[in-house]
């Protein structure tokens, strides 16, 4: 089986998601995704001709972000016309499947470069949801619901956090670290060699060239101050029955009942924000034969399924697989990045796998930076792959929960 490597990883600031207040969000998402595509295609001198395919990754396919927009980006970038797309979802785990699927192509012999990424607006998609529509997709399968009851991922978190015995303190302790983390990486321009500046649609005027969600004056007590929020999600009724979002989780987990607890809040919740993120991935050969110069290679990718109830608890059993498959140990990983969806979810990865600490999202993570869906798997990667040649470390494994009870995970090797 053939190599896949990473030439090159990019990606935009995250804005703020929401329109009025973020300096993204007037802007269209097929827009943020060429600024992406055009950057690495311009970055590499790459000859989009050669491109066999652009992979793209994006949650909420809908109207403007609807119609293909891997194809439709790659056209408003420029590439040429041969250069195919398309697009795909697994929910918050797109961005990694992106990738993982163009590193398969690669490594299978059918193709030799592809570029993978993703893109998420959740400006713009909090602006069409309708209210009256469960978030969820069991919310009109009864049957399913009857297999599987599905609840909001808030809530989901908070009964984690319950039934493992986690406390809001330590939650809060760690939104904190992310903070800290992150706002030292900008201060050390940690994130520079990726980060690309989003122009506004005349090209000449700057719309946003820096992370604009992290909040570095956070303080513990702060964080302490703030209502948790999804104890209003627990209670809200999805069907004229009367369900609700919290009888749901009990129907699997009836020690819930009447010994609800939450945990979760702003504060400690991943940002809503914007943003985009895009890898060039090719064989050996193409590399060779085109003057690029590989920056990682492809170890192993794997998915993983697991309770769709609790929704967020896939990504240590992803770890594990990804490990066993690539024949490493946890102690062969030098970077780890687990995206934090919730606190709880970082929290229990690293409990469960009883890892470093200062291994683990050492640049701040999406408590601090934002999590724009279908973009954020890309994004950690290249951000993992910054790391590791920033600290001369070897191996990092990237992993996230996805709705359903789903999670990616992919590994990669410095070269």
């Amino acid at each position: 089986m053939a190599d896949a490597y990473i030439i090159d990883s990019v990606r935009t600031p995250r804005g703020i998601g929401k329109i009025g207040k973020g300096s993204l969000a007037h802007l269209h998402p097929q827009h943020l995704s060429a600024t992406v595509l055009k950057a690495l295609a311009e970055r590499n001198d790459l000859d989009t001709a050669k491109v066999d395919d652009v992979i793209w990754a994006t949650s909420t396919q809908v109207g403007k972000q609807g119609t293909d927009m891997g194809r439709m980006a790659a056209l408003d970038a420029g590439y040429d016309v041969r250069a195919s797309g398309m697009t795909l979802d697994r929910f918050c785990g797109s961005g990694i499947t992106s990738v993982s699927l163009a590193a398969s192509q690669i490594m299978a012999g059918m193709e030799d470069c592809v570029v993978a990424g993703g893109c998420e607006m959740m400006s713009y998609t909090a602006s069409i949801a309708d209210p009256k529509v469960p978030p969820m997709m069991d919310a009109g399968n009864l049957s399913l619901r009857a297999k599987h009851p599905q609840t909001q991922q808030g809530v989901a978190a908070d009964a984690i956090a319950k039934l493992e015995g986690i406390d809001r303190d330590a939650l809060d302790d760690l939104a904190l670290v992310s903070q800290q983390r992150a706002a030292r990486a900008i201060e050390e321009g940690r994130f520079d060699k990726s980060l690309v500046a989003v122009m506004e649609e005349d090209g000449q005027t700057i719309a946003l060239d820096r992370e604009e969600f992290p909040r570095p004056q956070t303080t513990k007590e702060g964080l302490g101050g703030l209502k948790t929020v999804f104890s209003m999600w627990r209670d809200i009724p999805v069907d004229e029955n009367g369900t609700t979002y919290g009888s749901l989780v009990e129907q699997r987990y009836p020690e819930l009942k009447d010994n609800w607890e939450h945990y979760h809040h702003a504060g400690n919740s991943s940002g809503v924000v914007d943003g985009a993120a895009a890898l060039l991935l090719a064989s050996k050969e193409f590399a060779e034969e085109n003057g690029l110069k590989p920056r990682a290679r492809i170890v192993t990718a794997i998915n993983m399924g697991d309770d769709p109830t609790l929704m967020l608890n896939a990504p240590v059993p992803a770890a594990k697989k990804a490990l066993e498959r690539a024949g490493l140990s946890k102690d062969d990983i030098d970077v780890w990045e687990i995206n934090e969806a919730f606190a709880v979810v970082a929290e229990k990865f690293i409990r469960d796998l009883d890892l470093d600490r200062e291994k683990v999202n050492v640049n701040g993570g999406a408590m601090a930076l934002g999590h724009p869906i279908g973009a954020t798997g890309s994004i950690l990667i290249g951000t993992a792959l910054d790391e590791l040649e920033r600290s001369g470390g070897r191996y990092g494994l990237v992993t996230m929960c996805a709705a359903g009870g789903m999670a990616p995970a992919i590994i990669i090797e410095r070269v």
